[in-house]
């Protein structure tokens, strides 16, 4: 089941669980092997209420973020099921539950984002691309990442495509 939730530590697992995923699902696209998030930046999207969690006893073992963008448009991201939970659809569960959130909450369109090289296939991003359009996201932008975060840009080690997927809820 997923939770929000705000207890002590959480935080930190749930920090250290994101980059653990990013580490593999990223690679080769930073420079020095940036980390995704913070403990610090996971406590403000917690208590911002936009951070749930799927636990298997008192380990978190999934996450993601869930925001209203603006009138409409939701958005989830920094989604991630622990390595030995992968097959198991605790992935599916995640977007399904963050679209119910969406749903909810009147909203009728979901997002998420996606960064790609653009010179050479990075297997998880192949991977994850067909996954998230078999499960009826399309492609409504391919843009440059400076766009949107233009503090990331100097972080990357090759060019990249980042690409903003919708959904209709």
């Amino acid at each position: 089941m997923v939770t929000f939730t705000d207890d002590a530590g959480l935080a930190a697992e749930i920090a250290e669980l994101v980059n653990r995923v990013y580490a593999e699902a990223e690679a080769g696209l930073w420079l020095g092997g940036a980390a995704r998030t913070s403990e610090t930046e996971v406590a403000d999207l917690i208590h911002a209420g936009q951070m749930a969690v799927v636990r298997t006893g008192e380990r978190v073992v999934g996450a993601v973020r869930v925001q209203q963008l603006g009138d409409g448009l939701g958005e989830f991201g920094m989604l991630v099921a622990a390595p030995e939970e992968r097959g198991t659809g605790l992935g599916r569960d995640l977007v399904s539950f963050a679209e119910r959130w969406g749903r909810e909450r009147g909203l009728s369109r979901m997002q998420l984002e996606l960064l790609v090289p653009r010179t050479w296939n990075h297997p998880v991003k192949d991977f994850l691309r067909a996954w998230y359009t078999r499960i009826g996201y399309r492609v409504v932008r391919t843009g440059d990442l400076g766009e949107d975060y233009p503090a990331l840009v100097p972080r990357l080690a090759c060019p990249c495509d980042f690409l903003v997927f919708h959904k209709a809820l």
